[in-house]
Formats: C-alpha cells, structure tokens, sequence
C-alpha cells in the first residue's frame, strides 16, 4: 500500500465492496408501480428477470404505504389525478415520484387534441 496509502484521503472513499453492497441493499428505493398505459408494458419488462432488479434491492410493492418511490407510467387524466394525488398522500415520508415516458412528463401527443388530458403528471403532484 505504500504509493496509494494516503493518496485518496479527500476525495474517494475507500471501503469494501461488500460493504458497499450490502449500503446499496439496504437503501434502496421500494418502488410503487403505477401505469397508465403502454409505457406501463415498457415498465413491467425492466421488473422482470432478465433484469433481475430485485439482486440489487429495488423491491415492487403493491401498496403505496410500502413504497418509497412512485413510478408514473402513462396519460395521466383528469379522473386519474384525483387518484394519483390520493395514493402520493398515502406514501410515507421521504417519499418520490418517477415520471416516465412523454406522457407523464409532458402530456404526449394527447394533450394537443384531448380536453381530459393533463399536460405532465408535475401538475397533481411533486416529480
């Protein structure tokens, strides 16, 4: 160890991996899964086994009371955000949401033609 001993001291933290491990492990997000329309099917494939993100500690809950994270998948509507509010409410604290897809940030190419629908789920909720 001699040349890298006290190299390192203030900028990188040296530790060792299964420490590591087992930090990521035990601070990962619990992920709620909630999806609206085809961004859900592309949300579902990475949960799956070829992906395996249960290794690696992101555990899919099936109540928002569980969950650390809110992953929002899809349009949102008018009618759907009233729900979507109700189970962020229901999250305990610190709690976080996902946006994913153009949907859910942005309201996609149905916001343009469609009176119901919400441009960005950032509307009803913080993401």
């Amino acid at each position: 160890m001699g040349l890298l001993e006290n190299k390192f001291t203030d900028n990188v933290i040296v530790a060792k991996l299964d420490k590591l491990i087992s930090w990521s492990r035990s601070t990962s997000p619990w992920f709620f899964q909630f999806g609206l329309a085809c961004c859900a099917i592309e949300m579902m494939a990475t949960a799956a086994s070829r992906h395996d993100l249960m290794r690696i500690g992101m555990i899919p809950r099936s109540s928002p009371r569980q969950a650390d994270v809110m992953i929002v998948a899809g349009t949102v509507t008018m009618k759907m955000a009233l729900r979507v509010k109700k189970l962020f409410e229901q999250m305990a604290d610190p709690k976080y949401v996902v946006a994913m897809g153009s949907c859910a940030t942005s309201g996609g190419p149905y916001w343009q033609h469609g009176y119901h629908v919400l441009k960005g789920v950032d509307i009803v909720v913080p993401v």
